[in-house]
């Protein structure tokens, strides 16, 4: 393989590829390569953007309009630099596997056909090349991370520390990304739209009562607390003997569990909804001070 080529693709997805051809050098955007059923696998290919479907695996479905349209600007100037990787489904179908952000500035850019590299992947292939292209974006917050990782744990069969070769980090590195799924959802939209760091996330971590990581996290954002100032405060919290959560009964239904997320993330609480069998039911809002229970008395115009 290439310095380019592994370049382009990344330490972990070229070794998960294991591509072996030679690539030959791209077309202009105006021809279009026609790839043989027996040959033409690894080169990199004109293919017609109208016959490439999305890959329904792909694990991040939030794109930036600016960042595409500027992304477009620059396709439009240079062509499309960088091929996207697609798997032949039949004669003239194709499946993207990775390059989704490129895929959709190159339809923004007006282009016909795109430059793709065509490979052949069963399923959980085409679930991990997605999920590592995806881990390895820059600009990745560190909830859809953790999502990915999940999602590679869980749909491919993969222990940490087989995650961790796969995606080129330790496992200590995968553990605190997972441990950001436990925290409330509320905690969780702070990560992923960058209110809270990284580093005050797993200082929250720290603290097992939910409450009480919601009322810190609180804090964080109306004081402007530094991660060291949580890291003291998450350990002063450890030590004043709070009781563990208590268990969960049985899994909720799906519909009865988004609305408890929401009120949890609307209230920043960790709002506790029951509904019984005859639609009755009660919402549990609580409150850690006079101060708490103040600011949710406002939110509900009381």
């Amino acid at each position: 393989m290439t310095a380019d080529k592994k370049k382009a693709l990344g330490k972990g997805l070229s070794a998960l590829l294991n591509d072996s051809v030679n690539v030959l050098p791209a077309e202009k955007p105006a021809a279009r390569t026609a790839v043989s059923e027996t040959g033409g696998l690894g080169s990199v290919n004109e293919i017609r953007v109208a016959e490439i479907e999305v890959n329904p695996f792909q694990p991040r479905t939030d794109f930036d309009q600016q960042a595409l349209q500027e992304l477009a600007d620059s396709i439009k100037l240079q062509g499309l630099i960088q091929p996207i990787t697609v798997r032949r489904l039949s004669v003239g179908k194709y499946q993207l596997i990775s390059g989704e952000r490129r895929l959709r500035a190159s339809k923004l850019a007006g282009l016909v056909s795109v430059p793709a590299y065509v490979r052949t992947a069963n399923d959980q292939q085409m679930l991990e090349m997605a999920l590592i292209e995806n881990i390895q974006r820059e600009n990745l917050n560190a909830i859809e991370v953790a999502l990915s990782f999940q999602r590679m744990i869980e749909e491919c069969n993969l222990k940490q520390d087989e995650l961790g070769e796969r995606v080129s980090k330790n496992r200590s590195t995968v553990t605190n990304y997972l441990r950001l799924l436990k925290l409330p959802p509320a905690i969780q939209a702070s990560i992923r739209d960058g209110v809270i760091s990284m580093g005050h996330a797993k200082a929250l971590i720290t603290i097992e009562d939910p409450d009480k990581q919601l009322f810190l996290h609180r804090q964080i954002i109306d004081e402007g607390l530094s991660v060291r100032k949580v890291e003291e405060l998450a350990r002063l919290i450890q030590k004043s003997g709070l009781k563990k959560p208590q268990a969960k009964n049985q899994q909720m239904p799906f519909q009865v569990q988004k609305i408890q997320d929401d009120l949890a993330s609307k209230f920043s609480t960790n709002v506790k909804l029951k509904i019984g069998n005859g639609g009755k039911g009660s919402i549990e809002i609580p409150f850690l001070s006079e101060d708490d229970l103040n600011r949710i008395l406002e939110m509900l115009d009381w």
